[in-house]
């Protein structure tokens, strides 16, 4: 053993042991977060990884920035074949990984062409940070100094490796070793090198040193920097929530006595999943770019949220980890000092971030745990919600309408509720707006008279329903939404329900999500799936006419992006001859958010320009005649929008149950 194997151990030991210190301290951050249990399902969670993290899914939503990280990650894997057989050298100077043969020729060709990629996307990020100027990616000084530096040594890292190859290449007389593949490395090795030489061992020795001094120190300041995510990401990927848990929100438990917070008002009421959901966001922006709310002039920024998440972690946590137990960093929270109320209240529960975060950070789940906080330990939330909350307690809906007029849209059309005969196939859950919106209960008369005409055996709870909570749930007040919850669900057992078809996503997501929290299971499908159902099996007959009409269709996050619905609103409005359904740029997994969904829909936009209007003008530019929607709260929004834009007698928007109505044969 010489020299250089000496001093590389020491190296190599103060480099690892002050990582894993590093280690060791932000763990012990993020135990002092809530327990939480995700390590169930570890297939799935598995699957995940490799689609998400490995495979670079969500990533690749966007394709040009997409293609530039694919290419940098991509590398790094493959770069770490030549960082282990440096590594190794340091302790055994003859080693290389060519007893692997063919696959070590491949191994060492990719690294070469790699090599290649990862410059050109390296230059190609800085480009876009300081000649491009990508307004996502303008997050302030330190940021881009951040990502300077990591982009920097990033390109040493390559760099090194190519110079370590192209002189070992000529130290050996230009000749590579059996399994060994470098063109490029050969070909630089030629243009710098005459043959082996003093110059060309020097060479050497300072890129492997200047390889594994890079690396080490890399992986060193990757705990101090936004890019922890390096370390972070795989394991923040499979520790995503998963199957039905994806957008369910999770149930506090009022009924512990000795609970002493309810929310989250500081990092410490956080779960540690939450927690290292601050330490895995890489202030990429994309959050930021898909927010309804910060697209149109509100203080809400998803990336702000987390970041600040992770500031006040790096301010309490050590005195929590630590044990200390006054201190005036205690006298601040997270909610007021870090995450503004207004930022808190702005959000539409839309889920846009969490679709857009490559690293699938939870946005909501954080902004609707503090919003508990709010609600339950503060009682401090916006004026227009104490009338919500006193309707939803006293009529069990938001509006203060008489909760026995709740099956009044039905009068004359020959439903029976469940308690005249509670044998149907299907419960038709319809909703508050549904049941009392003068606008949507045109729906719930379409719905069900199609329903009656395909012979769908259905009942109705009539003025045993109530709301179904989501309302007061995304609001923050978890004991009014559990209370009614659970009345429902008591109700709903009773009667022996199996099959629930509702017209509205909000009531689908939590009875379909939510309710098995508490005891409801049941079989919960959207309208738009029940007819396309019919449509298909020829129960829903649509007219032979050729009637000339424009449709674009709008999606529900909470149908489509929550619940993946996308298709089947569509599918029977393209089987209507006449129509032709025309897309908006925002569509599908992309689609904009109508502004109402989080409780929205009760509260007034008093910042920047309105949601819907943003929303509606989209639809227009569209020049369709109608504007279809499958969801009561976008129904409202966009009718709204249209108006706004004093197109009332242009266009009209309308639910696709109308649509299909209109254009079908009744018997």
């Amino acid at each position: 053993m010489g020299t250089k194997n000496i001093v590389f151990i020491v190296v190599f030991i103060a480099a690892f042991g002050f990582l894993f210190y590093n280690f060791k301290r932000i763990i012990s951050y993020l135990k002092v977060g809530e327990q939480e249990n995700r390590f169930d399902h570890p297939g799935v969670r598995l699957k995940n990884v490799l689609k998400i993290a490995l495979g670079q899914s969500k990533i690749l939503r966007d394709p040009v920035a997409g293609s530039v990280h694919v290419m940098i990650f991509w590398g790094f894997l493959i770069f770490l074949f030549a960082v282990v057989e440096a590594l190794i050298q340091g302790f055994y100077t003859p080693f290389t990984f060519e007893f692997l043969g063919p696959f070590y020729s491949l191994i060492t060709l990719v690294q070469d062409i790699f090599s290649v990629l990862v410059i050109l996307a390296v230059l190609y990020a800085l480009f876009r940070r300081y000649i491009q100027h990508v307004p996502r990616l303008e997050h302030g000084k330190e940021s881009r100094l951040d990502a300077t530096i990591v982009l920097l040594l990033i390109l040493c890292v390559v760099i090194a490796m190519l110079g370590e190859n192209t002189a070992q290449i000529a130290n050996n007389n230009f000749n590579l070793s059996k399994f060994e593949v470098r063109p490029l490395s050969a070909f630089l090795s030629h243009l710098f090198y005459n043959g082996p030489s003093a110059g060309a061992e020097f060479a050497f020795e300072f890129f492997w040193w200047m390889h594994i001094l890079v690396v080490l120190s890399f992986m060193n300041f990757l705990p101090y920097s936004k890019h922890f995510h390096v370390f972070t990401s795989i394991p923040n990927v499979y520790f995503h929530k998963i199957g039905k848990n994806k957008f369910a929100l999770k149930p506090l438990d009022l009924e512990d006595e000795n609970a002493e917070q309810f929310g989250v008002a500081d990092i410490n009421d956080l779960t540690w999943k939450q927690i290292l959901d601050g330490y895995t966001c890489t202030e990429c922006g994309r959050c930021f770019d898909a927010c309804p709310a910060a697209a149109t002039g509100k203080d809400l920024s998803p990336r702000e949220i987390i970041i600040n998440i992770r500031k006040r972690t790096k301010e309490k946590a050590p005195l929590l980890a630590a044990g200390v137990e006054e201190n005036e960093v205690y006298e601040k929270t997270l909610i007021h000092n870090y995450v503004k109320d207004n930022e808190l209240w702005a959000c539409t529960t839309c889920g846009a971030c969490m679709q857009e975060c490559p690293v699938t950070i939870e946005h909501v789940d954080a902004i609707v745990d503090m919003r508990r906080d709010l609600v339950l330990m503060e009682s401090e939330f916006p004026n227009e919600l104490n009338s919500v909350f006193k309707n939803l307690e006293t009529n069990f809906t938001p509006w203060a309408f008489n909760s026995q007029d709740r099956a009044n849209w039905a009068e004359g059309l020959n439903i029976k509720t469940m308690a005249e005969d509670s044998n149907g196939e299907y419960l038709f859950w319809v909703g508050c707006a549904g049941s009392f919106d003068a606008r949507y209960q045109k729906v719930s008369k379409a719905f069900a008279t199609l329903m009656q005409n395909a012979g769908v055996d259905f009942r109705i709870l009539g003025t045993e329903e109530k709301c179904n909570g989501d309302t007061a749930r995304r609001l923050g007040n978890e004991y009014l939404a559990q209370m009614m919850m659970q009345e429902n669900i008591e109700t709903l057992n009773n009667y022996g329900v199996k099959k629930i078809v509702t017209s509205c996503p909000h009531c689908f997501n939590s009875l379909q999500h939510e309710y098995p929290q508490f005891g409801g299971n049941f079989e919960v499908i959207h309208h738009s799936q029940l007819l396309n159902k019919l449509v298909d099996e020829g129960k829903i007959k649509l007219k032979d006419e050729n009637l000339k009409s424009k449709v674009t269709y709008h999606d529900s996050c909470y149908l489509g992006r929550y619940n993946d619905i996308y298709n089947e609103p569509r599918a029977p409005i393209k089987k209507i001859k006449g129509i032709e359904l025309v897309e908006m740029d925002r569509n599908k997994d992309k689609g904009f958010c109508c502004g109402a969904g989080g409780g929205r829909m009760f509260l007034e936009e008093t910042e920047g320009t309105r949601i819907n209007e943003n929303r509606t003008k989209e639809a227009l530019a569209t020049n369709a005649d109608i504007i279809a929607s499958a969801c009561p709260f976008c129904m409202t929004m966009l009718n709204d929008g249209v108006k706004s834009f004093d197109k009332s007698e242009e266009v009209e928007v309308k639910d696709i149950a109308e649509i299909i109505l209109e254009n079908s044969l009744i018997n």
